[in-house]
This record gives structure tokens, C-alpha cells and sequence, in this order.
């Protein structure tokens, strides 16, 4: 009985921190939609990591991007991370 009553915790703990972070993305979207963003699709060199375009321009992916970014996860970096493993493979 112990055992089900710490597995049940532990799953709806899962779920709680799920929820948060769900709403925490969904206010860091609903946010952007509040800021003046010109749609320029031509290519601009960024920093590395945490690099961005000038806010007031971007693509749907930054919009993407800077909402992750809100709650203190770059996306970008995680990308580029990923695509070094997967050629060193």
C-alpha cells in the first residue's frame, strides 16, 4: 500500500510541474503576441549561444524561440548541442 501511495505522488507531482511549465509557455506566447514584430525572413548572424534578431523583427521560430526563452530555456542552444552529437556519431 506504501508503494501505491508514493508511486501516486509522484505521478501527480509529474503532472503539477507539467501544468506549470505548460502555463508558464502558454503566458510567454500569449506575451508575445503583445509585441510589434515585422515578418523579415532574410538571414542575420547571431551570437552563440543566446544570440537573437533585433526584437522588433523575426520569423514564427523566434516567436518560438523567445518564448522558451522567457521561462530559461534556449532552444537554439539546445538544437545546436544536438546537431553536434548526432555529426559526431
Amino acid at each position: 500500500m506504501t508503494y501505491v501511495l508514493w508511486f501516486l505522488l509522484l505521478l501527480f507531482s509529474a503532472f503539477s510541474y507539467s501544468n506549470a511549465f505548460t502555463f508558464g509557455l502558454v503566458n510567454a506566447a500569449n506575451d508575445r503576441t503583445t509585441q510589434n514584430v515585422r515578418y523579415d525572413g532574410s538571414y542575420h548572424r547571431i551570437a552563440y549561444p543566446n544570440g537573437d534578431v533585433p526584437a522588433n523583427i523575426g520569423v514564427c521560430t523566434d516567436v518560438i524561440i523567445r518564448s522558451y526563452r522567457a521561462l530559461g530555456i534556449d532552444l537554439q542552444q539546445l538544437v545546436q548541442e544536438e546537431r553536434i552529437i548526432f555529426c559526431m556519431q
